[in-house]
């Protein structure tokens, strides 16, 4: 079975998950994007000021990975005015969404519209169609509101929340009940990977899921306090902050890592050119590995296709738990 015939769910925010998509954007309609909706910065922190609304930049983010970059949809969703007046800062490609939020019934309609316009065929959800905020709790109880202050932190907050409590849509749950693998990250650690997991019916559906979850970790180390715990303690962060660990493995770029929770896949990553992003052929080949590997061979043999991309390095060490 070729990897385009399973169902992948891929989890996230920000850049993490759009590079994601975007590797994966050959598999058309049988990938699902569920995209975090709590940022409150830039463009998108704005436009939520201005009123109630869902954070619509990693979404539009994530729109665009799936398109042809040199395309005008891709030029006219990115687009982004200078200068210090009213749009300076603003994303065109936000205001667009913004505004068909305002005249449509759902933020899904607005999104299923501009794939339409797009011509993307992946579907990409917020994980709610509901505006919600991060609040993150220090040791001592103290509260910090919003992605850009919880990433802020000088310490690990000991727990994380959703200020209101919110429910996701069926489509999301539907998604993640069908797939046979399921991607977390990369990502911001704290505001990308954690938010969805704070939705209760996802994190309940992750935990009976039928397919393999496997969290992606970030090949350079993020500018926030989750930077400085292991992956062990990033995963036991997880359980005590959601009630269960719905991870069953982990591809890193580190080979020195270690778990005594979760199998781990390390390998390099890395772009050549730009060692911050994950390099596609070498992510394919690794989740390639893990499904291999950590799922029911017999019901997942895989056969990936990358004769169109740039070669990926060998050398992918697999580790027990």
């Amino acid at each position: 079975m070729q990897l385009n015939k399973l169902n992948i769910v891929a989890i996230g925010g920000g850049h993490g998950l759009g590079r994601v998509l975007s590797t994966l954007s050959f598999m058309e309609s049988k990938l699902t994007g569920i995209v975090t909706t709590t940022d409150n910065g830039g463009s998108t922190g704005k436009l939520r000021k201005r009123s109630s609304s869902i954070a619509w930049g990693d979404l539009r983010n994530c729109l665009t990975e799936l398109v042809d970059s040199d395309s005008v949809g891709s030029q006219l969703f990115n687009f982004r005015f200078d200068g210090n007046d009213e749009l300076g800062g603003h994303n065109l490609g936000n205001l667009i969404l913004y505004g068909l939020g305002e005249v449509q019934s759902r933020p899904l309609d607005s999104i299923k519209l501009v794939r339409r316009i797009l011509r993307v065929k992946t579907p990409v959800l917020p994980m709610s169609e509901t505006p919600t905020d991060l609040l993150a709790f220090y040791p001592e109880g103290r509260c910090r509101v919003g992605e850009l202050s919880v990433d802020e932190m000088p310490v690990m907050p000991k727990s994380l929340m959703l200020a209101p409590l919110v429910k996701s849509i069926e489509p999301c749950l539907k998604a993640i009940n069908n797939a046979d693998l399921i991607i977390l990250g990369p990502g911001s650690f704290l505001t990308s990977v954690i938010p969805p997991l704070l939705v209760r019916d996802i994190s309940n559906a992750i935990a009976n899921r039928k397919g393999h979850c496997v969290f992606v970790d970030n090949v350079v180390l993020e500018s926030s306090p989750a930077a400085k715990l292991t992956i062990d303690e990033k995963l036991q962060w997880i359980e005590e902050n959601v009630g269960c660990l719905p991870v069953d493995s982990v591809i890193c770029q580190d080979k020195t890592i270690v778990s005594e929770k979760v199998n781990v896949i390390c390998c390099d990553l890395a772009h050549n050119k730009r060692p911050h992003h994950h390099d596609k052929v070498k992510l394919i080949k690794a989740l390639e590995t893990c499904v291999n590997s950590f799922s029911t061979q017999e019901a997942l043999g895989l056969e990936i296709d990358t004769s169109n991309n740039s070669e990926a390095s060998d050398g992918i060490e697999q580790k027990s738990a």
